[in-house]
């Protein structure tokens, strides 16, 4: 336990002296509230749409930054090369990815909380009464879990991958494409569609966009359990490929 506290402080200690991973993981806390002042100054909404998912309709490309502050979390040690000291200074490389994970799963659900909520409450107070309510809690709650959800996928396919860039792409593509290729697939749209943490966040978010057709009719707290169960598939995976591979 006093090693797996110290690889935790190691590595957040590493979190802030990199600059891009500070940079987005500011941006990704401080987008949804512009976005549901956005949202309300273009009266952008769907008449069946909800307050709730009005005020998070810009939480998507957050979300897609809370899986590339993984990947950063990584992938910058991978490119500077500093994974041998890493790994000098705790050995077992099993702790070293458990540690990232706490802290990126913490520090993400941490910001992704105050976050989403000040959006809705800001959208709470622009938006029209005429929209239906939604209900945030505990919607908020599975909101900033799937921010955490979505980090860890991130850090998972950054460890897989190593490169910054082809795990940017990697990750940011499993979380847009199952959306944009549903249609394809017609009366499967909704079971491809459906897999993708965007999906459950809509779902979560309750959304007009989070019809049955589109993203399946399984329900929020449901999808959210899918996409946290092969994220900790991918994980596992992770740290295997980690303990086998050269630093």
């Amino acid at each position: 336990m006093r090693e797996f506290g110290r690889a935790v402080a190691f590595e957040w200690i590493k979190f802030r002296s990199l600059r891009s991973t500070v940079w987005t993981t500011l941006v990704m806390a401080v987008l949804p509230v512009p976005g549901a002042v956005f949202v309300a100054a273009t009266e952008s909404l769907q008449p069946d749409d909800t307050v709730l998912g009005g005020s998070l309709t810009i939480a998507v490309p957050a979300l897609m930054l809370a899986a590339v502050v993984g990947v950063l979390v990584v992938s910058g040690e991978y490119g500077s090369g500093t994974t041998v000291t890493t790994f000098a200074a705790v050995p077992r490389r099993g702790t070293v990815l458990a540690a990232k994970a706490v802290l990126v799963a913490g520090l993400l659900y941490a910001l992704a909380l105050p976050s989403t909520a000040a959006a809705y409450l800001v959208g709470d107070a622009l938006l029209d009464d005429g929209y239906a309510q939604g209900d945030p809690m505990p919607a908020l709650l599975g909101v900033a879990a799937a921010f955490s959800v979505a980090g860890l996928l991130g850090l998972a396919v950054g460890t897989l991958v190593r490169h910054a860039a082809g795990a940017v792409t990697s990750v940011v593509a499993g979380l847009l494409l199952p959306s944009m290729l549903g249609p394809l697939f017609g009366d499967a749209e909704r079971w491809v569609a459906g897999i993708s943490p965007t999906a459950a966040l809509e779902k979560l978010t309750q959304t007009s966009d989070a019809t049955a057709e589109a993203v399946g009719s399984l329900g929020a707290w449901p999808s959210l359990l899918l996409v946290t169960g092969y994220t900790s598939l991918t994980l596992l995976a992770a740290g295997a490929a980690l303990r086998t591979r050269d630093a």
